[in-house]
């Protein structure tokens, strides 16, 4: 009988050769995932990769098949789904399955399945592939330009997205859209798609071996500068920023903002200095962000560069509020989610801790005349979460959100990167105020732990963006924002995310929640927190196209002091704070009356104002609550641990005796706790919140899913002595010995303590005989493998 190593040891690696392809084009145990993270009771760990038998490569940049092998005892389709779920997560079209002497090829071009004799060649399958794309032979030599060889080789779904945008751009597509999760890389994929036409020779105007002109555009001076200084650095002298209104035409890379080429009031547009087929290429990024928007200022930029080809690139899927995008764009040629990136262990998952104040439950309206700091008469209406720092100051919640969120930080880490988005530039800074002195302490020892970034800073903000992002530096730890930091900034070590302003869009909010999901494993940032004070990730989670996945939620009650004073979970989600459709991301406008000499003077009539509530008012936070989304990843859940798992183990068994019928085999015991551990759901971790550390496993299990009474360990163990004295009385006294001895370290420590032959090198049973010995007073150690194999199944047996 052979292995899996065996069956690709002496079958496949020769036929494959023999079938030419090269050493440099056959990846062996090829893993393309970093394997999902997963959050077990607060503490995070890696699940299993996903990895291919072999991945065949035409070319470095050009995956082509996918071969899942089995050992001979198989069928030779016994890993075809395998193969083809893996061929169709990397976007190639032949997967092949084979146990040795049979081979089976599946082509998702034609979906034929077939039997073979030999693999096909390299050559064969890159014009099968080509002839399936619709490549013809006179792309083929630009097609296999190589991309950039550097230390950031790209992810599987990053090469699908290079090799599906330059293959539509040769092709003649005019318009071509990519979608891609935040944090996924998109500059990478970027610059790789400009490196492979460029050094194609390829342009739009169909010059031969002339190098295409390319303008990579956005909208925030950081967005344009970074990709220029770090990613698109390989360009060298080619690389060219258009500012200070001067429009230089002998470099071939061009970065640009919209603002520093657009028309506005006192000049009609430095683009318009650039003939109409100027570009040869034009990448869009953060498309989204209104370019394409049929009304945009920005977009009869894209419309007079008619020569151009346009790239959009965009976080967010097709949805109301970004609809331009998609009308101009078309559909995108690739997407890669949030939950996919997740799932594969690239993007970091989060909990959510969901925080209400008693001013945010019960809304606010004021007394009769009540005036606010500056003796304007409040009108007389209810204010509710949507109104507030829009409408209505209250200082006091503000500082009670802050002095939660400190303790917060104390409780976990109080140097951990975290980002506040708050309603405007001024509640920004009234948060960076909070915050500042209710971490006096560290703010004498550091005085930018806490800073606001926001338009009005400038380039002293950016400055303090730029040492936030840098992972080597300590402070500032906590920064404020109102819009500027939502997209485009990479900072891999943000774990908390707080959301302290109502977020409407879901195009808003996925940029908002992409802030986080940076994973950086060498710095302990393998997930973060969203802390939600306004009910925007609540709302936004049950969305029906969301397809984000949190691991876990939960609602507190806080006093004025900032202190949590209960921790709940609850069945079914809150209901949301105010009007989801109501609220607006606009400032709130409010006419001047005729006579307020107290602050006439002070505002000009077209200003935003709001009303400042004095102090002396005090807000206290409520409720606090933890959610999670549940198994399948389509609906947020807010449930106990225990209720959970109840579920999880029902899916996965319909009965008690069918569980107990799999628990009481070791390996297939192992399989239990990894299908659960996949789900989130750890033994050790259930046993602490349940307060049963005494209790066997399986019976923390049954009673969960299917109202079982609870068994110590010790119970059990004492039972099978009293009861199975039968089963004792067939061995020897020594034999008899080690079974004793081994129901002990059952009963103190576990059914993990009693897997062979681990058991038998422990202390209380090492010391009665080797291994050779003690299988000897069995008979051998087919008897004794059998003996606590019997052993295990009369522990579980009721």
């Amino acid at each position: 009988m052979s292995t899996e190593a065996d069956t690709c040891r002496v079958y496949v690696t020769p036929r494959l050769q023999h079938a030419g392809w090269a050493n440099d084009q056959i990846a062996e145990q090829a893993t393309f995932t970093d394997g999902r993270i997963l959050v077990t009771g607060g503490t995070p760990r890696r699940g299993k990769p996903k990895r291919a038998d072999y991945l065949l490569r035409y070319q470095p940049d050009y995956l082509l098949a996918v071969v899942e092998a089995k050992s001979d005892e198989h069928q030779p389709g016994d890993g075809m789904q395998q193969a083809k779920d893996y061929a169709q997560a990397l976007d190639v079209f032949f997967a092949y399955a084979t146990n040795g002497p049979g081979i089976l090829e599946y082509d998702f071009s034609t979906g034929t399945e077939r039997a073979l004799d030999a693999f096909p060649s390299p050559a064969e399958l890159w014009r099968r592939y080509r002839a399936a794309r619709g490549l013809p032979d006179a792309l083929e030599d630009q097609l296999l330009v190589p991309g950039h060889v550097s230390d950031k080789v790209p992810r599987y779904y990053q090469r699908i997205a290079i090799n599906r945008a330059v293959e539509a751009i040769l092709q003649g597509e005019r318009r071509v859209l990519l979608t891609l999760a935040t944090g996924t890389g998109k500059t990478v994929i970027a610059f790789q798609i400009a490196w492979r036409l460029w050094n194609a020779r390829w342009n739009a105007r169909g010059l031969p071996q002339q190098r295409p002109r390319i303008l990579f555009l956005a909208d925030r001076s950081f967005l344009v500068d970074d990709p220029k200084d770090k990613d698109f650095a390989p360009f060298g002298d080619a690389r060219h920023k258009i500012a200070h209104g001067q429009a230089v035409k002998s470099r071939e890379m061009y970065f640009a903002t919209y603002q520093a080429i657009a028309r506005d009031e006192a000049r009609p547009g430095l683009y318009r200095d650039y003939p109409p087929d100027f570009f040869d290429l034009i990448i869009v990024d953060e498309a989204h962000r209104g370019s394409a928007r049929d009304d945009s200022s920005w977009r009869e930029i894209l419309e007079y560069f008619t020569g151009a080809v346009q790239l959009g690139m965009t976080a967010t899927p097709r949805r109301a509020d970004n609809i331009d995008t998609y009308a101009y764009f078309g559909n995108p040629v690739y997407t890669y989610s949030l939950k996919q990136g997740i799932q594969d262990g690239f993007l970091a998952p989060y909990q959510v801790r969901r925080i209400v104040t008693d001013i945010d439950t019960t809304g606010f309206r004021p007394y009769a005349g009540q005036r606010d700091a500056y003796g304007r008469e409040i009108p007389d209406q209810e204010y509710s979460t949507r109104d507030f720092e829009r409408v209505i100051s209250i200082r006091a919640r503000t500082e009670a959100v802050a002095r939660h969120l400190t303790t917060y930080l104390k409780s976990t880490d109080r140097f951990a990167k975290t980002l506040v988005f708050c309603v405007d530039q001024e509640h920004a800074d009234q948060m960076r105020q909070a915050l500042a002195n209710a971490n006096a302490d560290l703010m004498a020892k550091h005085p930018s732990y806490v800073a606001r970034v926001t338009a009005d800073e400038g380039e002293i903000g950016k400055g303090l963006l730029s040492t936030f992002q840098d992972v080597e530096t300590k402070t500032p730890v906590i920064l404020t924002t109102s819009r500027l930091l939502t997209t485009g900034v990479d900072a891999p070590l943000v774990k908390n995310v707080v959301l302290f302003r109502i977020v409407n869009s879901m195009t808003d909010f996925k940029q908002i929640i992409g802030r986080g999901t940076r994973v950086r494993a060498d710095y302990g940032k393998l997930f973060f927190t969203i802390l939600d004070y306004t009910g925007s990730a609540t709302k936004n989670f049950a969305d029906p196209v969301f397809d984000g996945e949190p691991v876990l939620a939960t609602e507190e009650e806080i006093d004025a002091a900032g202190n949590t004073t209960s921790a709940i979970t609850l069945d079914v989600p809150p209901e949301d704070a105010g009007d989801p459709n109501s609220a607006s991301d606009q400032p709130f406008v409010y006419p001047v009356p005729p006579a307020q000499p107290n602050w006439k003077g002070r505002f000009a009539e077209t200003e935003r104002r709001k009303f400042y509530l004095p102090n002396g008012i005090t807000v206290e936070i409520v409720h606090e609550m933890v959610q999670q989304l549940d198994a399948a990843g389509r609906r947020l859940q807010l449930v106990q641990l225990t209720d959970y798992t109840g579920d999880q183990v029902r899916g996965l068994y319909r009965t008690a005796d069918d569980l107990r019928r799999s628990w009481t085999s070791s390996a297939s015991r192992a399989a239990i706790v990894a299908a659960l551990e996949e789900r989130g759901i750890t033994l050790e971790h259930l046993a602490a919140i349940m307060d049963q550390p005494d209790a066997d496993p399986f019976d923390l299990l049954c009673h969960l899913a299917f109202h079982a009474p609870l068994h110590t360990r010790r119970d059990r163990a004492n039972r099978v002595r009293k009861e199975k004295r039968d089963f004792f009385a067939r061995y020897a006294a020594p034999a008899r010995a080690i079974l004793d001895a081994i129901l002990d370290q059952y009963a103190t420590h576990g059914p993990a303590e009693i897997v062979l032959p681990d058991v038998l090198r422990l202390p209380a049973i090492a010391n009665r005989g080797s291994v050779g010995e003690i299988a000897g007073f069995f008979g051998g150690p087919e008897q004794l493998r059998d003996a606590v194999t019997e052993l295990q199944t009369l522990l579980y047996a009721a």
